[in-house]
């Protein structure tokens, strides 16, 4: 049996992916890409840059009529180089610092934020 991470995808859920895109875009300094769903046209996404090849899991910001973000649901981490850049971006993105970088020992810094759609998310460093 072949070993697999266990996050290969994640799904961020949005009600205005205009503003949640922007939101994204503006923290990580990156170009967010328009994915469709092929089973389903009214579903909107938006895909963060994603290399296949390497470590981690790719995913995107998703707009489904019925479905919204939920606060305090799973969070997703996203790595960074020091979460500190990213964390200091939020506010001004419009949204808001929840837990400010902390030390999780040997495993690095984290720090928990809020994007403009009331999802939790993480940064994650090792600075």
């Amino acid at each position: 049996m072949m070993k697999q991470n266990a996050v290969g995808w994640f799904d961020i859920y949005v009600n205005d992916m205009d503003r949640a895109a922007n939101f994204y875009q503006t923290v990580f300094e990156q170009t967010l890409e328009d994915l469709g769903d092929p089973t389903d046209s009214s579903v909107i996404m938006k895909a963060f840059p994603t290399d296949m090849a390497n470590y981690g899991a790719g995913g995107a910001l998703v707009k489904r009529e019925g479905s919204g973000p939920v606060t305090g649901g799973t969070i997703v981490y996203f790595g960074t180089e020091d979460c500190t850049t990213e964390e200091s971006r939020v506010s001004d993105a419009g949204g808001k610092v929840i837990q400010p970088k902390m030390s999780i020992g040997e495993f690095g810094w984290v720090s928990i934020c809020m994007d403009t759609e009331g999802n939790l998310f993480g940064l994650s460093s090792m600075k």
